[in-house]
């Protein structure tokens, strides 16, 4: 979606999950800073490099890696899924900036939803898989 802020910039937003994770990007025009929760995106993803990197690789795809800010609201579950749910929603913001970059985008499955969960524990057992100890005598 597309809206102005107080300074009147345009702003894109989009909504990533990943796991139990929600984070809701908003694109504005900018210097390329990333600020999660605001934190600088560096210090709340823990200077981790994967996690670096998987939050501005749509931009890079695109080659806007300068040009806008990622401003995100993240809730829900860990680091690693937060980062994933972050990728999605700038992918999505980008869809919304201009719709020709949805195929690059497509190609590099950025705009995929990891549709994998914690599975269910089962009666009988005392994690999802995991049995009792089977004694044979």
């Amino acid at each position: 979606m597309q809206a102005t802020d107080k300074n009147d910039r345009v702003v894109y937003w989009g909504t990533g999950r990943r796991k139990s994770a929600v984070a809701r990007v908003r694109l504005v025009p900018g210097t390329g800073q990333l600020v999660i929760n605001g934190k600088p995106g560096d210090l709340y993803l823990q200077f981790n490099p994967t996690y670096l990197t998987a939050a501005k690789a749509p931009l890079e795809t695109l080659g806007l890696g300068g040009e806008y800010d990622i401003l995100v609201n993240a809730s829900g579950g860990g680091l690693t899924g937060q980062a994933d749910s972050i990728k999605l929603g700038v992918a999505r913001a980008l869809c919304q900036l201009d719709p020709d970059n949805r195929k690059p985008l497509k190609v590099e499955g950025y705009l995929s939803r990891d549709p994998r969960a914690v599975e269910r524990k089962k009666y009988g057992l005392h994690k999802a898989r995991k049995a009792p100890q089977y004694s044979k005598r």
